[in-house]
């Protein structure tokens, strides 16, 4: 018999939290490249991110249908893991001449630095098993 146990809430981490150097563009009083922290986030935040990014698009005969931006859902995904620096505050925001943490990640960075990172945000929500390895896995 299994334990369930193992399972439980408790006994779960919640968030996982790493450093990621985004750039070496960012550095310290040193000289050397700052590292964000990043976060995990459950399932439940990740449902917010994508309804946040989702549009209603009116269709042929008055039908809706509803679209993903996945420019914006991705974005919003990396804001929401992104712990440090911290992107709503609003020095932050003037100092780049923006309003918004999404905007602002996007002023901050280079288009390499953004991808990066996303791919990053990505491995740490467990988004980073392609479908097909997981298929593999499961008939080994």
């Amino acid at each position: 018999m299994s334990n369930l146990s193992l399972f439980f809430a408790q006994n779960v981490p919640v968030d996982t939290v790493e450093e990621f150097i985004v750039s070496e563009r960012f550095k310290d009083e040193n000289g050397s490249a700052v590292a964000w922290k990043l976060r995990s986030m459950t399932e439940e935040e990740n449902q917010e991110c994508r309804k946040a990014a989702t549009r209603k698009n009116k269709g042929k005969n008055g039908t809706y249908t509803q679209e993903i931006d996945p420019n914006e859902y991705m974005g919003k995904l990396m804001v929401a893991s992104v712990v440090y620096p911290d992107l709503k505050d609003a020095e932050l925001q003037r100092s780049y001449g923006v309003l918004g943490a999404d905007s602002l990640l996007r002023k901050m960075l280079l288009p390499g630095e953004f991808a990066a990172l996303g791919e990053r945000v990505q491995a740490l929500n467990g988004f980073n098993r392609d479908m097909n390895e997981l298929v593999d896995e499961v008939k080994n």
